[in-house]
């Protein structure tokens, strides 16, 4: 019996022990809510260029009660610092709501800005992109690819090879090849072609357009870009509506 006794109370001082080493400093636990951030409307949201951008809306709690939102953006291929309905791109709109222990809760919205040309003289829009890579069907309906005028009357294009990479294989826009193009005569497709590259493995690799074809009545730009590492890209593009 007196052993029994000791077994037991060595149990309830083990147990006591144990409860004491979980609790925080003074004895007391904490909890914190994090934010709980909540993107209204539509997301992606696409805008005809000079258009005006009207925030559909965001709310952030902790708790259950509502808390400030800071938004904040950025231009993922012209480097604007904001939406700006006058520069096609594709903007990065990002909401971060802060509780009250200093902790960030964050959520996003993509904004992309659109010039849609008529592909008779002018070229710029918003494409899906069908690839090829070395005569294999590699993806269809691929979003999305930007064209863009450039304030020198050039077109910037976000991916040669058809967000092959960014998109298509889900790598993210750091491994997008982005082309200047300049549209010499779109009628007749005359285009000249500056390099690009993209940055593989840690290292740029040189990509050449080698032709592009314009269809107006198709909406579509098809292109071949050869990778010097020994891949061809045959690019469908067809521009969306906007």
């Amino acid at each position: 019996m007196k052993n029994i006794k000791i077994i037991t109370l060595a149990l309830v001082a083990f147990i006591f022990s144990s409860c004491e080493k979980e609790t925080t400093t003074g004895g007391l636990s904490s909890v914190t809510n994090y934010p709980i951030i909540t993107v209204d409307g539509a997301n992606p949201m696409f805008i005809p260029m000079g258009t005006a951008y009207e925030e559909p809306g965001v709310t952030a709690t902790e708790d259950g009660a509502e808390i400030p939102v800071v938004t904040s953006g950025s231009g993922v291929y012209r480097g604007n610092a904001a939406v700006n309905v006058d520069k096609p791109d594709r903007y990065d709109v990002v909401y971060t709501a802060t509780n009250k222990d200093g902790y960030d809760g964050t959520s996003g919205r993509t904004v992309y800005v659109v010039e849609t040309g008529n592909l008779v003289d002018n070229i710029s829009g918003l494409y899906k992109s069908t690839i090829i890579r070395n005569g294999d069907l590699r993806f269809t309906d691929v979003g999305y690819v930007i064209v863009y005028k450039n304030d020198d009357g050039t077109y910037g294009m976000s991916c040669a090879i058809g967000s092959y990479y960014e998109n298509g294989v889900g790598y993210g826009k750091t491994f997008n090849a982005p082309a200047v193009i300049e549209a010499n005569d779109i009628g007749t497709n005359d285009f000249t072609f500056s390099p690009t590259s993209v940055t593989y493995a840690g290292w740029p690799w040189a990509i050449n357009i080698t032709n592009m074809a314009v269809d107006a009545g198709a909406k579509t730009i098809t292109m071949t870009a050869v990778w010097d590492i020994g891949y061809t890209f045959e690019v469908t593009l067809t521009q969306v509506e906007i």
